[in-house]
């Protein structure tokens, strides 16, 4: 496939409401969308990366110049989704940006030949169920007032947001008001040490299915001591970047259970791996958001429906982050959200919409 050209947009989607997490808060999204058009079809995808290094390495300005700079210049003159990643390898790092190319390419390329990415990633569903990821409140009555309402939408599975001073009182509160029955994780984006595992013991005793992420992201043998002093799963977040790393951290005993997020693996190409070894080992996984637009939830909810995704994800409704999608709105039924059928993504940007969010644009000629 050849590609004649690329375009880099900028896009501001502020928030329905502040997202605050052990790292920081966020109230917009400043998104880098990448547009790759063949002389036969253009494809689409979304750059997860955020506007500062605090989740990863990564942020959206560093990643647009890794575009520009190292990864479109490295590609050959006629090249696939599976070309790109082969292209890419000697560049270190910058595995958003990588996945973002991959995936536009990818979506151009199945556009082209009018597959789904649902098909093409090997989706045994046509539908997949979904959770929400609450963030860190002010006060415990408001993630409570909080977390009825998405029960209320019929989300299936809530994840609460953690940290030092923000864990047990809130998960203890959740769990007297809304019972048992509720699907109850907690997220600490490596906000803990292990100094800490007699405390993060005391979550065991409310029944919840992980903990995710609860120490340093380049620490996989400390996780393995936590996973044996408490009775509450492991899932891995930020610790893992590619199969390989979920390979180490299995062998290890570090996790039980592993979110894989495309963006922090470099694709969906090299997240299709790790959920195959996974599902090999019997370890457990689910799809993780980074607060996507549409473009980017399309594909999440294509690759949640993988077999081996057996825990509802952070795959959203559009209307939890944004007032206005800048494609067709995702909306949830019945604690589910549809897998689009359409030939790659299966959705477009809305062009009025995103001309209205866009902040800058970049043609580049190849």
């Amino acid at each position: 496939m050849k590609i004649t050209g690329v375009e880099l947009r900028r896009i501001a989607m502020p928030l329905v409401s502040p997202f605050r997490t052990s790292f920081g808060t966020e109230t917009t999204r400043d998104v880098l969308l990448l547009r790759v058009v063949t002389p036969d079809s253009e494809g689409w995808a979304e750059c997860v990366a955020m506007s500062e290094p605090r989740y990863s390495p990564e942020y959206v300005d560093g990643a647009a110049a890794a575009i520009r700079r190292f990864l479109l210049p490295a590609l050959p003159a006629h090249v696939d989704a599976y070309g790109v990643g082969h292209a890419l390898e000697p560049i270190k790092g910058h595995r958003m940006a990588k996945a973002a190319l991959e995936t536009a390419v990818l979506d151009a390329q199945l556009r082209a030949s009018g597959e789904s990415f649902g098909r093409f990633l090997g989706a045994t569903r046509d539908r997949v169920p979904c959770g929400v990821s609450v963030g860190i409140m002010d006060s415990v009555p408001a993630l409570l007032d909080a977390v009825a309402g998405y029960l209320d939408e019929g989300y299936v599975r809530i994840k609460l947001k953690i940290e030092p001073g923000w864990d047990v009182a809130p998960v203890r509160a959740v769990r007297e008001r809304f019972g048992d029955d509720v699907l109850l994780q907690v997220d600490a984006n490596a906000a803990y040490t292990l100094n800490d595992a007699r405390h993060l013991a005391r979550l065991d005793d409310f029944g919840l299915l992980l903990i995710e992420q609860p120490l340093a992201d380049d620490d996989l043998v400390q996780h393995a001591a936590l996973a044996r002093m408490i009775r509450t799963p492991v899932c891995l977040d930020e610790s893992i970047e590619s199969a390989a790393h979920a390979a180490a951290a299995i062998s290890l005993g570090a996790c039980s259970i592993v979110n894989i997020k495309p963006g922090r693996v470099g694709g969906y190409l090299e997240a299709r791996r790790i959920h195959d070894l996974c599902r090999a080992h019997g370890v457990a996984v689910w799809c993780g958001g980074m607060l996507e637009t549409g473009l980017g939830r399309a594909a999440n909810v294509a690759l949640a429906a993988l077999p081996g995704f057996t825990l509802p994800g952070d795959t959203s409704g559009s209307r939890r982050y944004f007032a206005t999608d800048v494609t067709a709105p995702f909306e949830l039924k019945d604690g589910h959200l549809d897998v689009p059928t359409g030939p790659g993504l299966g959705v477009e940007p809305v062009p009025e919409i995103l001309a209205e969010v866009t902040t800058s644009t970049e043609w580049i000629n190849l």
